[in-house]
């Protein structure tokens, strides 16, 4: 670490770490895991555990592996796999060649349970798995031991072998690991190894028909690959005397598992399956959709890797659930998008604009700078001429005496060019609709200033009618309109918490002519109206779509400034 960077902040974590350090635990060495099911896209939870997995190796010079734990083929595609190694890379993180799955494991696996096996310390069950749920006991009571706990090992070892060769139907018989029916941790109860499963698995095909359940894989994958540091969410917490249990058995190298507190996000769902029934039901375009808390979605939106890396270090780490507020992920955006966007004009509305006294044929050029919190961002070119647009809503007939932006008799700036003032409005004669406003423009104050210490206090945006050109934005506003998703009444579910007004399409915005071939990606404040991205998706060459990433607003910094008064 360099001088001029931070030092990581304290956590317990990083304590328990430096402890294991300092009693040289693991010879001092610092190896975490990143362990993502392949059964969904990786969503903004996700991005806090990679964020403190890969990070924690960093700091430490340590290593961190992509390890994919693909041990239900049911609900696992070639799809969720690649879109998450593109989201950890797009984070920022190399795994280097430590790219693992839990399926280069299953022959190893068998192995293991095969020597629990002999040891007598686990079983085939016939039992249903309806009569396994029955039998387990409550938090109260204590389980009833199975009719087939005190098969002989070699029964054992034979239907085993038979369950692994495809002899019996699915749900037909479990592999169970003998410990204690009386356990006050119902995880210690017998918990099952693994089921009957005759489906193709997206990497080993059909040459398997019997799955580890997780707990009994979670360890092992851990153990064979020298993690010291298993680090995982807080309902994994219950589950820890079973990791340990079977590692022990085994006599196996021993990681050190680690719970944490898992993201809550405030007008979020992050639950997988939920997401999925999103997608599934229609109520999104997809996992990469720019209303969904998915890092796919995310990129398309506008998100950047930094901003979402910030925003983890910011959260911290804690051992209890709580739920942080959405809008200090979307001040971490802001304060990044400011850095590094591109200003430009785009009126979402427009109303046109005739500047009566400005010359008819005539076009000047004002030089804008592309971003004035960096200069290296240098400048454009920006047309002027007699015609433009402002927007419709900087304009009223009837203004309010604290009314800064344009009226009958008023006079505005417009951004980079000239001083405007408003001399007629002109209507649709059926409608009453406003249709056209006429101006004059001063000349004397040409770049937005003059000379003669005139205060103008309202700056508008606007394009030029002749060089503007057609494009489509979406405005893109909260997935769901309740802080809590869940808070629903009787026989209703999170869906309807739906924001209905989540995405707004605008199919005709004016923007700059400077815009028209732009990039896939490229990142823009529309100035006084919020941050943009090109779409990656749907834009094409010389059509270009807008999403929109996030508005100007930033309700953080106002309680921040509330905070510290």
């Amino acid at each position: 670490m360099s001088e001029t960077e931070s030092k990581p902040k304290s956590n317990f974590i990083r304590n328990i770490i430096d402890e294991d350090i300092k009693s040289n635990r693991y010879e001092g060495r610092v190896h975490t895991r990143f362990p993502p099911e392949p059964n969904g896209y990786l969503h903004i939870g996700h991005a806090k555990s990679i964020c403190l997995n890969f990070g924690l190796a960093e700091d430490y010079g340590g290593k961190c592996n992509l390890r994919f734990d693909d041990t239900n083929p049911v609900k696992e595609e070639d799809e969720y796999v690649r879109s998450i190694i593109e989201d950890v890379k797009w984070l920022g993180f190399d795994w280097e060649d430590r790219l693992f799955y839990a399926s280069d494991y299953f022959e190893q696996m068998y192995e293991y349970a095969v020597q629990l096996i002999k040891a007598g310390k686990a079983y085939v069950d016939d039992q249903s798995a309806e009569e396994i749920r029955e039998t387990r006991g409550t938090l109260t009571q204590p389980g009833k031991e199975s009719p087939y706990r005190n098969r002989s090992v070699e029964e054992n070892l034979d239907l085993f072998e038979r369950m692994r060769k495809g002899e019996f139907p699915d749900g037909s018989r479990v592999l169970r690991a003998k410990i204690d029916m009386k356990s006050g941790n119902l995880n210690m109860r017998d918990p099952v190894m693994y089921r009957i499963l005759h489906a193709r698995h997206h990497r080993t095909g059909d040459n398997w028909c019997i799955y580890p359940m997780y707990d009994w894989a979670h360890g092992l994958e851990d153990s064979i690959e020298g993690i010291t540091h298993s680090i995982c969410t807080l309902e994994f917490e219950d589950h820890r005397p079973l990791y340990d249990w079977f590692l022990d058995q085994l006599c196996v190298f021993h990681p050190r598992q680690i719970e944490f507190a898992r993201l809550n996000l405030s007008y979020t769902i992050m639950s997988k399956r939920k997401l999925l029934r999103l997608v599934k039901e229609g109520h999104v375009s997809g996992w990469d959709d720019p209303r969904m808390p998915t890092l796919a979605g995310m990129r398309r939106r506008g998100y950047t890797p930094e901003a979402i890396r910030d925003f983890s270090d910011r959260i911290g780490v804690a051992k209890a659930d709580s739920t942080v507020d959405i809008a200090l992920l979307e001040h971490c955006l802001r304060e990044d998008l400011n850095k590094r966007a591109l200003r430009v004009m785009v009126v979402l509305n427009p109303l046109k604009v005739v500047i009566e006294n400005y010359p008819d044929n005539q076009t000047e050029t004002f030089e804008a700078d592309n971003n004035p919190e960096d200069p290296s961002a240098g400048k454009r070119p920006l047309k002027f001429t007699k015609t433009i647009y402002i927007e419709r809503d900087d304009f009223k007939e009837e203004a309010p005496r604290k009314w800064f932006r344009l009226a009958p008799g008023k006079e505005v700036r417009l951004k980079h060019a000239y001083y405007i003032t408003c001399t007629k409005v002109i209507k649709d004669p059926d409608s009453g609709e406003i249709v056209e406003l006429r101006c004059t423009y001063d000349p004397n104050s040409r770049g937005g200033w003059t000379d003669d210490g005139r205060k103008v206090k309202g700056t508008l945006h606007w394009v030029s009618a002749e060089h503007a050109f057609k494009t489509e934005v979406r405005l893109y506003e909260r997935l769901f309109n309740k802080e809590n998703p869940e808070d629903v009444q009787e026989g209703q579910d999170f869906t309807a918490n739906l924001n209905p007004d989540s995405l707004k399409i605008i199919p005709e915005a004016l923007a700059e002519e400077s815009l028209k071939d732009t990039k896939p990606g490229t990142l823009y404040q529309f100035l006084r109206i919020g941050y943009f991205v090109v779409d990656t998706v749907d834009s094409k060459p010389g059509k270009p779509v807008f999403n929109r990433t996030v508005t100007l607003r930033d309700s953080w910094a106002r309680i921040e400034r509330t905070q510290n008064k």
